[in-house]
């Protein structure tokens, strides 16, 4: 396998988002986004308990692209102009099409507050191409149980195939563009060639431990934490140095202008605009707080 090379090495700097401080990989002053994927967070870990719960986000709107959570630890509850009520737990993900417009909360449930522990995920936010940005809203639910899985010869190496599809596994979410994403655990000393679409931008994202990439990039926690991929081979080589976590994500790069505002990522001023009517309207739904 012809490895791809390596575009950057970033690093995961914390940022502050309100009572929040959360790592920030994209955008960063080096990276405006790795197209068609336009923010990534890594919240957490955060001990939750009835004293401290910072993160609770009350009814808030979206449009024209994707939010979504990949749920690394504890317990949350999401509700959207929908109707969708649903607890995303450990290990599951959650799939929101925004479209053309969707009100939704989420937070640690009461009863995870309650009996106090860990909250831990990653925020992903996907572009859709200009003729899907007003496609009607949808919310997707996958719990942990229900992915679908490829392992490495040494069965030290486990790829979780969320989105998209790996050696002939598919993902159980349906997706509007073509995409993969997968979450992936590595023992010490594990290794796997993961091979990527030539058509695809791709980057991977240290959660926690420490993997070598191609034999030759290290990633570890607090130091260089995401590698993106020039679109030059077929893939890359993990090699475990201790116990870890990555997300893998990859797709088709749009190519088109972005405007975005807030909640909102559109092609151009005039829709953000009328982004902000339409939700003052009602337009985008309601939601109790």
């Amino acid at each position: 396998m012809k490895l791809n090379s390596i575009k950057q090495i970033s690093r995961s700097d914390f940022v502050n988002m309100g009572p929040i401080k959360l790592r920030q990989p994209i955008p960063t002053q080096e990276i405006d986004l790795i197209d068609p994927f336009v923010l990534l967070h890594h919240y957490g870990p955060y001990p939750i308990n009835e004293l401290n719960n910072p993160f609770d986000l009350g009814p808030h709107p979206h449009r024209g692209f994707e939010p979504i959570t990949f749920l690394i630890q504890g317990e949350q509850l999401h509700r959207d102009s929908l109707g969708n009520e649903s607890i995303v737990k450990s290990g599951d993900v959650q799939w929101t099409t925004a479209g053309r417009g969707i009100i939704h909360s989420e937070g640690p449930t009461k009863d995870f507050v309650k009996r106090g522990g860990t909250l831990e995920g990653i925020q992903l936010w996907l572009n859709l191409p200009a003729e899907k940005k007003m496609i009607p809203a949808d919310y997707q639910h996958v719990k942990n149980e229900d992915f679908l899985a490829v392992t490495s010869e040494d069965n030290k190496i486990k790829v979780q195939i969320i989105a998209g599809e790996l050696q002939g596994t598919n993902g159980r979410i349906g997706t509007q563009t073509f995409v993969n994403a997968y979450m992936i655990d590595v023992e010490d000393q594990g290794r796997f060639d993961l091979n990527v679409p030539n058509s695809h931008q791709s980057l991977v994202y240290l959660l926690n431990g420490n993997v070598t990439i191609n034999d030759s990039v290290t990633l570890e926690t607090n130091e260089n934490q995401m590698i993106w991929f020039e679109q030059d081979g077929d893939g890359f080589s993990i090699k475990g140095n201790a116990k870890s976590k990555l997300l893998f994500l990859s797709g088709e790069p749009i190519n088109e202008k972005i405007t975005s505002w807030g909640p909102y990522v559109m092609n151009s001023q005039t829709e953000i605009m009328e982004a902000l009517r339409d939700y003052q309207n009602g337009k985008m739904g309601f939601l109790p707080a």
